[in-house]
C-alpha cells in the first residue's frame, strides 16, 4: 500500500509514519508541498509494482470493502474498471454539476462511464505505467487509457460514505476547470504528433480568405477604371483591412504550425515533483 501525503499541513505524515513501524507493507511519499490529486497518482503509479493498481481517496468516503470486487474484474480481461457512486451523499451543489460533466465528458470521450471522477479505481499496471498524468488531469484517467491503447474499460457501482471528517477542497470552480482541460487533453491526443494539421488547416483557410477579398477588390477597382466607373479606392473600403487581418492571422497560425512542429520533434521532460522523504520504496 502506497500512501502519499501531497503536503499536508496536519499530522497525516505521521501516521503514515506509525502505520509503516506497526506493517512495513505500507509505503510513504511526501511531497515538499501541495502538487494535487493528479500529481499524486503519476508518482505512486511509477512505484507501483503490482499487477493490479487500485486507486482510493483517504478522506473515508470510498470503502476497501469493494477492493475484491474491481479486483477481479481486472483479473477478468479488463484494462480499467471506474467506480460508480451511484447513489452519492453529497450536496446537490456537488451532484448536478457531476451529472451534467459526466454526461459531456462521456458524450466527447465515446466511453461509457456514469461517474468519470471517482477515485476509487482499478488498473491493469502496464496502463498506469503507459499514462503520464498532470494537473488536474485525473478526471480523464480512463480517457488516457483508452487513447494510449487500453480500451477495455468497465464499471462497478461502489458505495458512497457521507464525509464524517474536514471538507471537501473543491469547489464549483473545478467543473468549469475540468471542461478546460477536457478540450485541453482532446486536443494534446488529436493534434500533439501533428499540430501543422491544426494550425496549418486555420492559417490555411484565413489567408486564402483574406488573400480572394482583397483579389476581388483589386479586381474590381481594374474592371471599373477600364469601364471608366467610378469605384471606391481599395484601401477606402472597410473589408479590405479585414482582409489585410485575414492575411497576416493566416502567415502567423501556419507560423505557429511550423514550430509547434519543431517542438514536437524532441521529447519533453515530465515535470518534476520534490519529495521531501520516502518510506521504504525498495520493494
Amino acid at each position: 500500500v502506497i500512501l502519499v501525503d501531497d503536503g499536508s499541513k496536519d499530522q497525516s505524515w505521521e501516521v503514515i509514519s506509525s502505520i509503516h513501524q506497526q506493517d512495513d507493507r505500507f509505503k510513504g511519499i511526501k511531497f515538499k508541498r501541495n502538487y494535487g490529486k493528479s500529481a499524486a497518482l503519476n508518482v505512486a503509479f511509477k512505484q507501483a509494482k503490482g499487477d493490479v493498481v487500485i486507486t482510493m481517496d483517504a478522506d473515508l468516503q470510498d470503502s476497501p470493502d469493494e477492493i475484491p470486487g474491481l479486483y477481479s474484474m481486472i483479473k477478468g480481461g479488463l484494462d480499467v474498471v471506474s467506480g460508480w457512486k451511484k447513489e452519492r451523499h453529497d450536496p446537490i451543489s456537488k451532484t448536478i454539476p457531476s451529472k451534467f460533466f459526466n454526461g459531456v465528458t462521456r458524450w466527447i470521450s465515446g466511453i461509457q462511464l456514469n461517474d468519470f471522477n471517482c477515485g476509487l479505481k482499478a488498473y491493469r499496471n502496464k496502463v498506469v505505467k503507459n499514462i503520464h498524468i498532470y494537473g488536474e488531469m485525473h478526471r480523464y484517467i480512463p480517457l488516457l487509457a483508452k487513447w494510449n491503447g487500453f480500451p477495455k474499460i468497465g464499471e462497478k457501482v461502489v458505495a458512497h460514505q457521507a464525509r464524517k471528517y474536514g471538507y471537501s477542497k473543491f469547489g464549483l470552480e473545478r467543473f468549469l476547470n475540468g471542461f478546460l482541460d477536457l478540450i485541453s487533453v482532446s486536443f494534446v491526443h488529436r493534434y500533439k504528433k501533428k499540430p501543422m494539421h491544426f494550425f496549418g488547416l486555420l492559417g490555411t483557410l484565413s489567408f486564402f480568405t483574406g488573400f480572394a477579398i482583397t483579389a476581388w477588390l483589386i479586381i474590381q477597382k481594374i474592371y471599373g477604371l477600364s469601364q471608366g466607373i467610378k469605384v471606391r479606392e481599395v484601401v477606402d473600403q472597410p473589408v479590405f483591412f479585414l482582409a489585410l487581418v485575414a492575411l497576416v492571422i493566416g502567415a502567423q497560425l501556419f507560423l505557429t504550425g511550423f514550430i509547434a512542429e519543431l517542438m514536437t520533434s524532441n521529447q519533453s521532460k515530465e515535470p518534476e515533483y520534490k519529495i521531501d522523504e520516502e518510506i521504504n520504496l525498495d520493494f
